[in-house]
């Protein structure tokens, strides 16, 4: 089976894309007992139970692998590194050279995630009439501090602006879900 996902997704979304096709074709073909080879480290082990989700956006995918495993008697999930994959590689191959109407695509899965709680935190002003990220914005910029930032200040910026980036004079806080917050 060759498919095309239309949609944009991390590879872990599209590893997960794949596990879930070859899980749905096996049991229309009524297999009781599967052995999986998966390349993916993370798709293998997160299945498995032994990492933990950490990404919400792949908790859905795990749930709906995990609902699809029911179907079988036996599964058995087994990780081979890439290198080492020469029949994945292969069919990946043979996919690539094959011209697929457009009509054949893997679309998103429709899934609601209304769990999690959004907040908006709006600052006016702050009392010294300077925006609360100004410290984090300059050391982006150019590496420097306030005049009288103290050592453990400092530090504070430097850990804070892991967090944040720089598009062009706009300041962006990755959220832990991979959104972005506009600053300024």
């Amino acid at each position: 089976m060759a498919a095309k996902l239309r949609f944009n997704c991390t590879n872990n979304m599209a590893e997960y894309q794949a596990c879930i096709l070859g899980l749905k074709m096996a049991i229309d073909m009524n297999v009781h007992e599967l052995f999986v080879i998966g390349d993916s480290d993370l798709l293998v082990h997160q299945v498995q139970g032994e990492l933990a989700v950490k990404n919400p956006k792949i908790t859905p995918y795990v749930q709906h692998v995990e609902k699809l495993c029911k179907g079988f008697h036996k599964i058995v999930f087994i990780h081979t590194p890439r290198i080492k994959n020469y029949l994945a590689d292969a069919l990946a191959t043979i996919a690539s050279m094959i011209k697929n109407p457009d009509t054949d695509y893997i679309n998103l899965l429709d899934l609601d995630l209304k769990e999690h709680s959004v907040h908006c935190s709006y600052v006016e002003a702050e009392p010294d009439g300077l925006t609360w990220y100004l410290d984090i914005k300059r050391y982006l910029e150019s590496k420097n501090y306030s005049e009288d930032a103290m050592f453990n200040q400092k530090k504070s910026i430097r850990r804070m602006a892991l967090n944040f980036f720089l598009s062009g004079e706009h300041l962006y806080r990755r959220t832990p879900d991979l959104g972005l917050l506009r600053c300024c």
